[in-house]
């Protein structure tokens, strides 16, 4: 189990020497049972001393980086069985999968569409994350010439599957310093795939259909040097996915079998309900998820619920306070104000844009809360509008003195306009009736 924060201050120097960048040691010690500082950093700590620690206050499950530059992403690095109970953090990579049986123009098409297509949802893009290569045709040399062609079109990361370790060596040749992600050691084979991990410093799947043989392989792995592992659970369905997933998971977390604590691999063209299995992956601990190349409706269902899944629930997602304009108003524009809730301020933008008429949006930070929430939190109120005004220069832009605030807020209006001297309109409650609004009653 994890050590509390106190426990941990009992095993420390006591030195408040500061070298590891914290004042005191109970800071270090409070830093350290979050999660959000390494062992490492106290100078003090013998082996011993560190080896208790580290076992207990680095993540449960450990942080995998698959490939390298702009692109890369990492997983892993969980610390929680439910969203709720704190955030995710790292969000699953969604893989196209392609095959070497496939055309050099067919792997081109789904290499290009997963490093151009993307997607904005409440101000955020979402997009594919890489390409795995199977070697389906069993030949080294058109395995090769796949992951070949993979390369000629874009720096994506890279699966490589195979269970032939002389097939791997000769892909890694063209692509071993971008740091794929190999797939798969097993009980026959892992010696020599470890050898290529280190060789090439690639993360590496293990695979086995049960937890016993994963712990097996984990720990064998370790001993030959090779600790930045992805699990294969080798599920024959999506029920048995659901618990040996939830089963790792529970494992990791709780440090019972700290083996598990690694991210988790699912290839969903396994299942035949490869829809179906990618929102399970989302939801239930897949970190890497490979699929067929998705139509972009399963693109957008599966990305959208990759975002919400991993949006942390307790911090909406916001948008910068400030004045923002939509078209190009001139001074005699209207203004509107809302808060900095995502969804709100797209939503508001849109109706806004739609109308064709220039004006200017006032944002102001209500720490994500939408309207209705704010008021009745009091985190929107007269203050609040006053100062938004003064700090955005927002008289300096605007040769009037009339603002526009959202219907829901209407309880605020007077308020608001004895802080703020200005003239408030309450607009409507339903930014679809925005337009409308604007067109029949705003006055210059």
């Amino acid at each position: 189990m994890a050590l509390k924060a106190l426990d941990i201050y009992k095993i420390l120097p006591k030195k408040n020497c500061k070298e590891c960048g914290d004042p005191t040691c109970l800071t270090f010690a409070m830093k350290l049972a979050g999660g959000k500082a390494d062992v490492d950093l106290c100078p003090y700590l013998d082996d011993n001393a560190k080896s208790v620690l580290g076992a207990t206050t680095r993540p449960p499950i450990r942080r995998v980086k698959i490939g390298v530059g702009e692109r890369s992403f990492a997983v892993g690095e969980e610390f929680v069985l439910y969203r709720h109970e704190k955030t995710f953090y790292h969000p699953p990579g969604i893989i196209f999968k392609v095959s070497d049986r496939q055309t050099p123009e067919e792997i081109t098409q789904v290499t290009v569409r997963v490093r151009d297509e993307s997607f904005t949802r409440v101000g955020t893009m979402l997009r594919y994350n890489g390409i795995a290569i199977e070697n389906a045709s069993g030949s080294k040399e058109s395995f090769a010439r796949a992951v070949a062609t993979v390369e000629e079109s874009a720096d994506l990361p890279l699966v490589l599957i195979s269970t032939d370790p002389e097939a791997l060596a000769l892909a890694l040749v063209q692509v071993g310093t971008y740091k794929p992600l190999i797939h798969a050691a097993t009980p026959d084979n892992y010696k020599a795939m470890c050898a290529l991990a280190k060789k090439h410093g690639c993360p590496m799947v293990i695979r086995s259909d049960t937890l016993d043989g994963l712990v097996s392989l984990a720990k064998a792995c370790a001993a030959e040097g090779v600790q930045n592992l992805v699990i294969d659970v080798c599920a024959a369905t999506l029920g048995a996915f659901l618990l040996q997933s939830t089963a790792i998971r529970q494992l990791a977390i709780t440090r019972n079998v700290p083996e598990l604590g690694y991210p988790v691999y699912l290839d969903t063209t396994r299942t035949g309900m490869q829809d179906a299995a990618m929102a399970l992956g989302i939801v239930k601990y897949a970190s890497v998820i490979l699929t067929d190349p998705l139509s972009p409706e399963q693109a957008k269902a599966a990305l959208t619920l990759r975002q919400n899944i991993y949006t942390d629930p307790q911090k909406p997602i916001q948008m910068n306070p400030g004045l923002y304009r939509i078209g190009t108003p001139q001074k005699d524009a209207p203004v509107l104000m809302t808060v900095n809730f995502s969804l709100t301020f797209f939503t508001l933008e849109g109706y806004l844009e739609s109308t064709r008429i220039p004006c200017f949006m006032l944002i102001v930070d209500t720490e994500g809360l939408s309207v209705l929430t704010a008021v009745a939190a009091g985190k929107l109120n007269e203050f609040l509008v006053r100062d938004s005004l003064k700090k955005f220069g927002v008289e300096n832009e605007v040769s009037h003195k009339n603002l526009i605030i959202p219907g829901y807020a209407a309880p605020l209006s007077g308020r608001i306009e004895e802080a703020t001297g200005w003239k408030v309109l309450v607009g409507p409650r339903d930014a679809a009736e925005i337009g409308e609004y604007l067109y029949t009653e705003w006055k210059k």
